[in-house]
């Protein structure tokens, strides 16, 4: 008798750490979507906003657009339904992509099918979220233009500070008259790692090509196998960016045109004026009147000026190419220099006038080595056959050559 008075409190009390967890569920996932929103927004690239939004225990519902800071090329609308459990959340939503101005539907308005939806888990203990999208393929054709595509997957996941994507996709072809571009298959793994607000944070990008064809009449043109890394780097001081290009081979006419490698580094990009500006774009942003981009660029001249404070600096860590088609190679390294002194006289919105882009190209100082040039090139620039090395320097905007300046390359 005793054991039975103790099932109804027992039973209550279950109950009621159920309902206590099942409400801090909802609420930890509600909490992370507002930071991984105001997360995504910190950059400045891009504009984030919800509608629509439904909470509740056991279900919250919703819709995310994102669009770009400038212009109004492109909107994304995400959809979403979330299933609350104690351990974790379900989430699946649909994906709408929107382009031009009037926000055409590319699912809906230029093709006859549904947009693709997407699904995600939410772990309520450890703050992951994995998620992923199915890209159905479709057929695309406007007069004598043509889209083909076979389909794809993008994945992502991670917690706050720290998110990875994975996008992968099958060949597709774009017909333009005579004119053929097509792609095999292609990869793109990316990973994001920030601080509170992106103050600090870290990117790295891979993206991988099979093959890239360009086909019209007279000229074919095939990379095969291109690899593109980038690793984008914001600290205390500066915005770093570091690239690398690996071609296997580029054919031209069943011939090797072009094989090799380019490693590029920039660097020395003032890191209090990269979120000044950033935070400047999406104080624009969120105002009602849109400006024109040299309305845009006057608006944001002493934050964007302010970028070359450090002395920008653009290193070409290597370049090893080799054309066996043409029989060039150019091994070599180099690194270009922006003089930072009387910012002041310097304009971006005028860039436009030649006299501004004169008073800009002066403030450029650098060097570069090609070694073991070919004859021909020598021979091209007017230099003596034995030359050996190209030593290029860059004296205030004007180029030299082993002393010599820089001769017309066209004649």
């Amino acid at each position: 008798m005793r054991k039975e008075r103790l099932i109804v409190p027992v039973a209550v009390g279950l109950a009621v750490i159920w309902a206590l967890a099942q409400y801090l569920a909802a609420l930890l996932f509600e909490r992370e979507l507002a930071r991984a929103l105001l997360d995504l927004e910190a950059r400045g690239e891009l504009v984030v906003e919800r509608s629509g939004v439904e909470r509740g225990w056991l279900s919250s519902s919703g819709i995310v657009q994102i669009s770009p800071v400038l212009g109004d090329g492109w909107r994304l609308q995400l959809s979403y339904e979330a299933r609350h459990g104690v351990f974790s959340t379900r989430v699946e939503g649909e994906a709408r992509p929107l382009a031009g101005p009037h926000q055409v539907r590319l699912f809906g308005d230029w093709l006859p099918s549904s947009p693709p939806r997407w699904h995600a888990h939410y772990q309520t203990l450890g703050g992951t979220l994995e998620g992923s999208i199915q890209l159905a393929p479709f057929l695309v054709s406007q007069g004598d233009r043509e889209l083909d595509f076979r389909g794809g997957q993008v994945s992502f996941g991670g917690q706050q500070g720290d998110w990875r994507l994975r996008a992968h996709t099958q060949p597709w072809r774009l017909t333009d008259g005579v004119a053929t571009l097509e792609s095999g298959r292609a990869s793109l793994e990316s990973r994001y790692a920030y601080t509170a607000g992106a103050h600090h944070f870290t990117q790295h990008d891979l993206l991988r090509l099979d093959h890239l064809a360009w086909q019209q009449p007279g000229l074919q043109l095939e990379a095969r196998e291109l690899d593109y890394r980038s690793r984008m780097l914001l600290d205390d001081s500066e915005l770093r960016i570091d690239s690398e290009l690996t071609l296997n081979e580029v054919l031209a006419a069943q011939q090797v045109l072009l094989t090799g490698r380019v490693a590029l580094e920039l660097s020395r990009i003032n890191a209090d004026a990269v979120r000044e500006t950033l935070a400047a774009l999406g104080q624009q942003a969120a105002k009602a009147y849109r400006l024109e981009p040299r309305e845009l660029l006057a608006a944001l001249e002493p934050e964007l000026v302010a970028l070359l404070a450090d002395s920008p600096r653009l290193d070409l860590t290597e370049v090893d190419l080799e054309s066996p088609m043409l029989g060039l190679v150019v091994r070599g390294d180099g690194a270009l220099f922006f003089d930072p002194r009387r910012l002041d006289e310097l304009s971006p919105s005028r860039l436009d006038d030649a006299a501004e882009q004169a008073r800009w190209l002066a403030r450029l100082d650098g060097d570069a080595t090609w070694r073991e040039v070919p004859t021909v090139v020598a021979l091209w620039l007017g230099l003596p056959l034995g030359t050996r090395d190209l030593e290029i320097d860059v004296i205030r905007g004007r180029v030299r050559v082993n002393g010599r300046p820089l001769p017309p390359l066209w004649r």
